[in-house]
């Protein structure tokens, strides 16, 4: 029977180590687990201290292997490392572990291994090694016969260049490096030499480190990198068992969570590991809407899942679904249910309702329309409808695509229901200047729109969720009304008033979880801010303006969701190479992009700790030249399994032609549609749009020409309507940074004919 005083953790830097082994390690190591907790003092485990330490212990997992593990109190563990044998007891001097000062969390390092990084990296990169700690060999002399003779002097050789001789060994500590590694640090001399420290040092110590080397100053590091991670508690340095339970030590203890982090999977480790900023966004108290932003890869998608978790654990047992876990598009949904599931399996899911925003209103507008069978057609069906109401009217003073817009933003989205509102309603960033007279054709025009749509019985998505908005604000407004008349009666419930209602009213839900919260319309804001009472941890929010790939710019304080204050940005990147992340961070050039509260947004501290090739780039004569490129491309990689492989272009039609090309080489292609790739085991291949969310091992970004991204008629309005230009080019600009980092390990960017202008930096960068 399992002894259940006995606690066992596993470090996060010894989960990583342990991926890296073979698979019957791994199964060994879940069983020493067991067996662990059960009776450390079982002969079979070999428990021994190790000499010289206080707190390092040595126990066998199997023959060949013995965990490392730190001894926090009588039975309180932790597994830091898993050795060969024949390593764990030499260099046991060069093992060091130790409470930061700054986070309050345990770090663990092994020197020893940290040196052999370093030196692989040297012989990688053919350059002096640094000198090793405390340990210093004899400079090696050359044979007698090579010595330099009096007549042939040797010329000096430079000495390289320190990469930290600019920081002092109190300023990396302020900032909160681990002590142990600053001797090695400061004797850093390549980027290669870092990269291999990185990947055995301690988490705040190799984001600081890439943060100064990235040129960041120590004020910049200290407030990005440092503070959010720092402890508010007085530490004690003496003190682990404190320290293990403090954010920044990150472990995991149940069984199960350790069989996740064994599995290997990228979500299997998610589930269990979150970087201590995470978690504090997860669990800390709101008192009212809360933002998470960030780049590309930096977790906001884990963050709202977490958060869920979190919220559902805090409500008292019931079977109904308190909690909406909503985002832009039926992809989007699938795939947040598929992690929920995974998360928390079904006792998780039972209590939240998932669901994309246009679903829920369609839903809410069918509740109270029971009858209507409307088509609804989406906004390229909407413009094609506009099309054809202007030829039949004659009517050539106005273009389709402004007029859909201005239906969509503002009429619509600012609930405009007369021409007298029209004449009054706000166009700030609309660009072009209305007349009166001009504002009152639009409106005939727009009444005319919305009978032709009648007629055929058709509606858009804007006209549902604009009605589903109007609905669920009418529905909090007689929520309201009930909870005045109950006050005045003194906590009374008037029956007769709640069943004049339809029923006994009350809030749809408790909470509301929002992802890709920069793609959702006016009117999905105001219906969501309907749904639930005005409280503590009401609305969650994660998004990117970054990656907006649609026209829906809100300032969500006039909607009257008050996030100022609950504002908060993650900045380090778990999927995108710091080449990667470079390059397309060069796409989104010195745009200016909203916050969805009226300021700027911006990607201060974006960063990454990954490291990988640069981004390839090929320049070809011709589209059928392009396509026959990537296909020999593909052809190149081997085992790579496809569908780890996406391509990515501007049209559906060069979709289609792509997968015709593949086809020819034998390489199956699968085209992404609006519910994900239609099909299993091929090339993922889809416009810009389809890629929102999504993450391959190698990313093509195909068609990245002039005249293509941005599109011509884009460039053709930089005369005519400069501000619709500029949204149209920052829209372009996101959809190309959204495919740029959706890659994990390679990115390849072709074109035929001129590169897009937003790869000038890159393909200038590339030819020095």
């Amino acid at each position: 029977m399992t002894n259940q005083s006995v606690t066992l953790r596993l470090l996060d830097k010894a989960d990583r180590e342990i991926l890296k082994l073979p698979r019957s390690v791994k199964g060994a190591i879940y069983d020493f687990q067991h067996k662990f907790k059960n009776n450390p003092g079982s002969t079979g485990l070999q428990l021994k201290q190790l000499k010289g330490h206080e707190k390092l212990w040595s126990a066998r997992v199997n023959d060949e292997y013995r965990a490392l593990l730190l001894r926090l109190a009588d039975d309180d563990w932790l597994i830091v490392s898993v050795k060969h044998r024949k390593d764990v007891y030499e260099h046991l001097d060069r093992l060091a572990y130790s409470v930061n000062r700054i986070t309050g969390g345990i770090e663990y390092v092994d020197l020893q291994v940290v040196e052999e990084s370093m030196l692989a990296a040297r012989a990688a990169t053919a350059l002096p090694a640094p000198p090793v700690v405390d340990r210093a060999p004899e400079p090696a002399q050359p044979p007698q016969a090579e010595r330099p003779t009096e007549s042939a002097p040797a010329a000096p050789i430079p000495a390289p260049t320190l990469l930290f001789a600019a920081w002092t060994e109190q300023q990396l500590t302020d900032l909160g490096v681990a002590g142990p590694l600053i001797p090695v640090i400061q004797a850093l001399t390549t980027e290669d030499q870092l990269l291999g420290l990185v990947d055995y040092a301690p988490q705040l110590t190799g984001e600081v480190l890439l943060a100064l080397y990235d040129n960041k100053s120590f004020d910049d590091v200290l407030e990005q990198v440092t503070a959010p991670v720092a402890t508010p508690e007085t530490v004690d340095p003496t003190d682990f068992q404190a320290a293990v339970e403090r954010p920044a030590t990150i472990v995991t203890t149940t069984d199960e969570a350790l069989r996740e982090a064994l599995e290997g999977e990228d979500f299997g480790r998610w589930k269990v590991f979150l970087h201590p900023t995470q978690a504090k966004l997860v669990n800390r108290e709101y008192s009212g809407p809360a933002r998470v932003g960030g780049g590309p890869g930096t977790g906001k998608t884990i963050v709202a899942l977490h958060r869920v978790k979190h919220l559902v654990e805090q409500l008292p047992p019931g079977r109904d679904k308190p909690i909406l876990l909503t985002t832009f598009n039926k992809n989007l949904a699938a795939d947040l249910r598929s992690r929920l599931l995974a998360l928390g399996g079904e006792p998780l899911l039972a209590r939240v309702e998932i669901s994309h925003v246009d679903q829920l209103a369609l839903r809410i507008v069918r509740e109270a329309e029971p009858g209507s069978r409307k088509q609804t057609i989406d906004d390229n069906q909407a413009v094609r409808e506009w099309r054809s109401l202007l030829e039949e009217l004659d009517e050539s003073d106005w273009d389709a695509e402004f007029l859909q817009d201005e239906w969509s933003q503002v009429i619509l989205g600012q609930a405009v229901t007369s021409r007298t509102e029209y004449f009054r309603a706000r166009r700030a960033g609309r660009g072009r200047t209305l007349t009166r007279t001009e504002r009152a054709d639009i409106w005939q025009l727009a009444e005319r729109f919305t009978q032709r749509l009648d007629r055929l019985g058709r509606q858009t998505w804007d006209q549902v969720s604009e009605r589903a908005a109007r609905l669920e604000m009418q529905r909090e407004q007689r929520i309201l009304a009930i909870d005045q008349q109950r006050e005045e009666a003194g906590g009374l419930d008037n029956i007769h008033l709640q069943a004049g209602s339809g029923g006994w009213l009350r809030y749809r839900y408790r909470h509301v979880v929002v992802d890709e919260a920069q793609d959702l319309r006016p009117a999905h804001w105001k219906m969501l801010r309907a749904m639930i009472a005005h409280s503590r941890n009401d609305l969650f929010l994660v998004g990117d303006t970054h990656q907006r790939i649609y026209k829906n710019q809100v300032t969500l304080g006039s909607l009257g969701i008050n996030i100022r204050g609950r504002a908060s940005k993650l900045s380090l990147s778990y999927r995108t190479t710091r080449q990667i992340l470079r390059s397309a961070l060069d796409v989104l050039s010195q745009e200016k992009y909203d916050d969805l509260d009226g300021s700027e947004e911006n990607l201060a501290g974006y960063r990454s700790v990954l490291s990988g090739g640069v981004p390839d780039l090929h320049g070809c004569s011709d589209w059928g030249t392009e396509r026959e490129g990537i296909a020999a491309l593909i052809d190149s990689w081997g085992d790579i399994p496809h569908e780890q492989i996406a391509i990515c272009v501007p049209t559906n039609q060069m979709a289609s032609e792509t997968a015709t090309t593949l086809a020819e080489h034998g390489i199956r292609a699968m085209e992404i549609g609006p519910d994900g790739p239609r099909g299993d085991g091929g090339v993922h291949i889809g416009t810009m749009f389809r890629f929102k969310g999504l993450e391959y091992q190698r990313m093509i970004v195909a068609g990245a020409s002039d005249g293509l991204i941005p599109r011509d008629d884009v460039n053709r309005r930089r005369t005519t309507d400069p501000a619709r230009y500029r949204r149209e080019v920052q829209q372009a600009r996101s959809l190309l940074f959204v495919a740029t980092t959706r890659a994990r390990d390679s990115l390849d960017i072709f074109w035929h004919g001129m590169p897009s202008p937003f790869l000038a930096p890159l393909v200038d960068s590339a030819a020095v």
